[in-house]
């Protein structure tokens, strides 16, 4: 297969396990970088401007992930940038795509399941409503921005993305040193769902995605097991042979990081990966311990 993509916003985690896993099933990777291309691997581009349709034209697949990190105080400038990143940026993606003379199959894009807002046990599948909040304003926002694209016929789906659990950073890297220290435990009453994925999964399900031309929409990037966040906490503490005996509480998560506490700390989704299951996606990894286990043995 000498097939082309085009790949935008892969510096964190999830690209340094995608980006490998592309070149090695034969794809041929171009880079959408922010700021100067530094080699014919990369094409320039700022999100808040206009693409030109010939400078995306030619590509057999193009992966869009690209947005502001949602971590930290979501002060107004910082709300103003995850949103405008990922809709401004999106929209001017999938407009220059709509018009290139030659279009891609697939537009696989950038979601979370922060699309569902805070739902408490309700069990959420990709035909599930929208939530309240910022993070379920920001994602509206987001899918319906690649409008242009599924209106030019370009198959299109929307990776509603859970925890990501990865070695290299992360949710997971943010949560390790508390823990290691044997001051981690449960946030709020810990009854909240948490959604997550192993990083081998979410690069597996993005391969998934490209090759099945039947998956479309919105696509729940999860695991098929959920747990609390009680649960999570006493599994990554028990990986790391320590104690979860310091809870967070909720106040505590509210004062310390604002709106973001409030969404993201103590938020429930309860999420299933629907489409990947009935599409025949092969989980590698559907339990917590034996995923968190792989990811910090040694």
């Amino acid at each position: 297969m000498n097939s082309k993509i085009l790949v935008s916003g892969v510096s964190g985690p999830i690209g340094a396990a995608l980006l490998p896993s592309l070149k090695t099933s034969g794809w041929s990777v171009v880079r959408l970088v922010r700021g100067a291309a530094t080699g014919d691997g990369q094409i320039a581009w700022d999100p808040a401007v206009p693409l030109a349709p010939q400078a995306v034209s030619g590509f057999d697949a193009v992966i869009h992930l690209a947005g502001e990190s949602i971590f930290g105080r979501w002060t107004a400038a910082k709300k103003a940038k995850i949103r405008d990143s990922r809709v401004a940026g999106t929209s001017n993606l999938a407009q220059a795509l709509a018009q290139a003379e030659k279009k891609p199959k697939v537009f696989v894009c950038g979601s979370a399941i922060g699309y569902y807002g805070d739902r408490g046990n309700e069990p959420l599948s990709e035909e599930s409503g929208p939530g309240t909040g910022f993070l379920a304003e920001v994602c509206q926002e987001w899918e319906e921005s690649t409008t242009p694209a599924v209106q030019a016929d370009i198959r299109t789906a929307h990776l509603r993305t859970g925890i990501v659990l990865s070695s290299k950073g992360g949710a997971l890297g943010a949560m390790l040193l508390p823990f290691k220290l044997g001051l981690g435990g449960r946030t709020g009453d810990g009854r909240q769902w948490m959604s997550w994925i192993h990083i081998h999964d979410m690069v597996g399900a993005i391969h998934h995605v490209l090759k099945n031309d039947l998956i479309q929409g919105p696509v729940n990037i999860v695991a098929p097991k959920p747990v609390t966040n009680e649960v999570f906490a006493r599994t990554l503490a028990s990986v790391l042979s320590r104690p979860a005996v310091f809870p967070m509480p909720a106040f505590a998560a509210k004062l310390v990081f604002g709106e973001m506490g409030e969404e993201l700390l103590l938020g429930s989704q309860k999420v299933e990966p629907g489409k990947l299951i009935s599409s025949g996606y092969p989980f590698r990894y559907r339990e917590l311990r034996v995923s968190l286990e792989g990811l910090l043995r040694g």
